[in-house]
């Protein structure tokens, strides 16, 4: 039998330094990107920054719109009121509104008013 040898007939490569620094960098693209990744999705995702802006816009639109139609009810319920309590409220409108006179009233119909030189 032959004595075994120790040696293998290759040589095992020798890490060196340049494949550290490949792998170094190769980890700190791959955070680059992840981070890239995550600062555009919180800027511009579904619910991002730009999202947030849109929504509190329309936020602000809506409340306008909101106590506009809450001052028109306002409004439109002292008129209603003024209708109900004042009988002169009433006249006034129906003269305004519909054209009605009193009985024994002569209404009188401009057709073409003076215009003014």
């Amino acid at each position: 039998m032959t004595a075994r040898s120790t040696e293998s007939p290759l040589p095992l490569p020798v890490p060196t330094r340049v494949s550290g620094d490949r792998a170094r960098r190769a980890i700190r693209a791959a955070a680059f990107a992840f981070a890239a990744l995550v600062t555009i999705d919180a800027v511009v995702g579904e619910e991002g920054l730009l999202a947030l802006r849109e929504a509190r816009r329309m936020d602000a639109a809506l409340r306008r719109a909101l106590d506009k139609a809450r001052a028109d009810n306002a409004r439109l319920r002292a008129h209603v009121t003024r209708l109900r309590e004042q009988g002169s409220t009433i006249e006034t409108v129906a003269r305004q509104d519909l054209g009605l006179v009193k009985p024994g009233e002569i209404l009188f119909i401009i057709k073409n008013p003076p215009t003014s030189r």
